[in-house]
């Protein structure tokens, strides 16, 4: 049996203490149930052209391929995983080629965490350094691995998570949505929970506040975490744009 799952969502993006712009880019989209943080990066209007370009044309190709996510299905439906990954790279041709065009945005490039709820499931594609995290039960969990040179020796014993923390590279990431036409994306999937939250962040958040702190702020203010985990992330210097979106789930039988 499927279950019914209602959504309550909120997000925020702030050009922090540090930045002239804001080359973070969000999208909350409640009738497609479509979700999305992009951190774009690559000169003084690269960045925002590649973040904002990504959110659209990911959603432009959701909303073009509304039967694939239509109807009862066997979850996790690889289907959906797939169509997601295909809405990624869409947008990294569509900025790859935006650059061709613009010999001044070469280069230009966008991380992409990519949420989507179907049905009682979740559907993540993502590419780059925003994460996705799951809070269930008191417990908070990242769902995304890092595509950052830092995060990759840490999985590979090379270095300690405290040492990643300092390292002077920790901000380099290997893998992004527009350098060039098609990029590896990463997919994963989840049943939702009645009491889950869901939170999708670039890197100026999850950078100035430790994942615990990201679970207790949640747990006690709710969807208004929004606002008070900016404000966090801003006093602790805000060197980078800081990008937030929270979805609360209720599920219910049908």
């Amino acid at each position: 049996m499927v279950n019914k799952v209602q959504l309550e969502s909120s997000g925020a993006t702030d050009v922090g203490q540090m930045r002239s712009t804001n080359q973070d880019a969000f999208l909350i989209d409640e009738p497609q149930s479509l979700y999305i943080v992009a951190d774009g990066m690559g000169g003084h209007a690269g960045g925002e052209i590649a973040s904002k370009l990504c959110v659209d044309e990911i959603a432009q190709y959701a909303r073009d391929n509304q039967a694939v996510f239509a109807g009862e299905r066997k979850h996790p439906d690889p289907k959906v995983a797939g169509t997601l990954v295909e809405a990624v790279n869409y947008a990294s041709t569509k900025i790859y080629e935006r650059a061709l065009e613009e010999p001044s945005l070469k280069g230009m490039g966008t991380t992409a965490t990519v949420l989507m709820v179907v049905e009682d499931y979740a559907y993540c594609a993502h590419v780059g350094d925003s994460r996705l995290y799951l809070l269930r039960c008191g417990y908070i969990y990242q769902l995304t691995n890092d595509h950052s040179l830092v995060s990759e020796q840490v999985r590979a014993g090379l270095l300690t998570k405290e040492e990643a923390e300092l390292h002077h590279l920790r901000n380099v990431i290997t893998r992004s949505v527009g350098y060039q036409e098609e990029e590896d994306v990463d997919t994963t999937s989840l049943r939702l929970e009645d009491g889950d939250c869901l939170l999708i962040c670039s890197d100026g958040l999850h950078g100035k506040v430790t994942d615990q702190e990201l679970s207790l702020m949640i747990e006690k203010h709710g969807l208004k975490a929004v606002e008070e985990l900016i404000k966090l992330a801003n006093d602790r210097g805000g060197d980078d744009n800081i990008t937030t979106v929270i979805l609360k789930v209720k599920v219910s039988a049908k």
